[in-house]
């Protein structure tokens, strides 16, 4: 058994017990789905899970995006600590566009990463490879993503014959395959030892392709449940989370809702044409959304007041925030210097855009559906052990998604 060991890191301490653990990001997990799944008996496992544990609802972090929430659970804080406000950012010191897709963005330390030096036995594992780096920094142990398991090696990545371990090639990143491989793995390094403390986080192709109630998803649901039920089958105490939820951003007719920004700019002010509108939900995987989010970020012209502009945005339909960047930092818990001047939030099926030429929806797997704002904000939280008597009168408060392993690790009664 894993020896009790004590760790702090970015203001919390971790207290885990002799038990293996390990925290699964469901990305783009709405509730909606594990309701349809559980309602239509295709989670058993996770039905098992909830009857002996704990389910609720807590925040994710603003915005709703993957890179900023998967920092924020293996960081154990907001942006303003960490600093990663999105996928996707306007560097100030070189002017350029560029996506946060390295650790060297990060400016936390991780709790695996403590842990490991601890004395945990720790792995983290993602769907995406664009989160690896940012996960694993200062890690040492075993950090390896599906789409790229093939290449894991010992020297790089902590371990090698990965796709011997998992029985399995390499999946496509486009598909269910990919978050279930991730499962997977994590119950195959447990299974056999290797991992006693572990990340383990998903990718949202479903949810961007299928709403809860389509066969795919269901599946796919139970796909995930197969995995989650070989974890505690190993021994393994579970804490599950989402990174953002997930919504429709389409008429009846399955027409994209978008707001295109810079053309409005041009059009409503003086000297518009030239402020830089950049979408931080941005990233390598153009088949899930088409860089179309809820949330963007508004750099003015010379001249401009950022103030007027965020006053002004509210005349467009479909914005339902818009804050100047004092205030949006704040507001939102981000670091100011990778803000912008103005961020801007759009409702329920209404998503952000630049200009219709920046935006291919052809790749698109079906009608748009994206994340990013207020909407997809509220995300389950899942406990497959009963919380002790503190943490069980704090889950009844504002609980944030980046509590899972503080709730995981200090909470779980094991």
């Amino acid at each position: 058994m894993p020896e009790r060991v004590e760790f702090a890191c970015n203001g919390r301490v971790y207290r885990p017990g002799d038990a293996v653990y390990a925290v699964v990001c469901i990305d783009g997990g709405a509730d909606e789905y594990l309701d349809e799944a559980l309602m239509r008996g295709r989670m058993p496992n996770m039905a098992e899970i909830i009857r002996g544990g704990r389910r609720g609802m807590c925040r994710a972090q603003m915005p709703t995006f993957t890179n900023t929430n998967n920092a924020s659970i293996i960081t154990g804080a907001p942006p303003r600590v960490h600093g990663m406000n999105g996928n996707f950012f306007l560097d100030p010191e070189t002017g350029e566009a560029v996506m946060m897709n390295d650790g060297r963005f990060l400016r936390a330390p991780t709790i695996v990463a403590a842990a490991a030096k601890a004395g945990r036995k720790c792995a983290v594992v993602t769907a995406k490879d664009k989160l690896r780096t940012i996960l694993t920094k200062g890690l040492d142990g075993i950090g390896f993503s599906a789409e790229r398991a093939g290449e894991a090696t010992e020297v790089t990545h902590g371990i090698g014959g990965v796709e011997a371990l998992v029985g399995e090639a390499t999946p496509a990143i486009y598909s269910g395959d990919a978050s279930v491989y991730v499962l997977k793995a994590g119950a195959a390094m447990v299974e056999r030892g290797l991992a006693d403390l572990l990340y383990l986080s998903l990718t949202d192709y479903i949810q961007h392709a299928h709403a809860p109630n389509e066969a795919a998803a269901l599946d796919f649901y139970a796909r995930l449940d197969e995995q989650l039920g070989r974890l505690i089958a190993a021994g393994v105490v579970l804490g599950i989370t989402a990174d953002h939820g997930m919504n429709a951003k389409h008429d009846e007719t399955g027409r994209a809702r978008v707001v295109y920004l810079e053309p409005w700019l041009a059009e409503r002010f003086e000297g518009g044409a030239a402020c830089r509108v950049v979408l931080p939900i941005t990233d390598p995987y153009v088949a899930h959304h088409g860089s179309l989010g809820s949330y963007a970020v508004v750099h003015v012209a010379e001249g401009m007041d950022a103030r007027e502009v965020a006053e002004a945005l509210y005349e467009i339909e479909g914005v339902t925030e818009a804050h100047p960047m004092p205030r949006a930092a704040a507001l939102l818990e981000l670091a100011p210097d990778r803000v912008g001047d103005v961020v801007v939030m759009s409702g329920r099926d209404t998503v952000l855009g630049r200009a219709p030429e920046h935006h291919d929806l052809s790749q698109l797997g079906g009608p748009l559906r994206s994340h990013g704002g207020r909407y997809e904000e509220m995300v389950p939280m899942i406990f497959s052990r009963p919380l002790d008597e503190a943490y069980g009168a704090r889950f009844a408060g504002d609980v944030r998604n980046f509590d899972v392993f503080e709730y995981t690790l200090n909470g779980t009664v094991v």
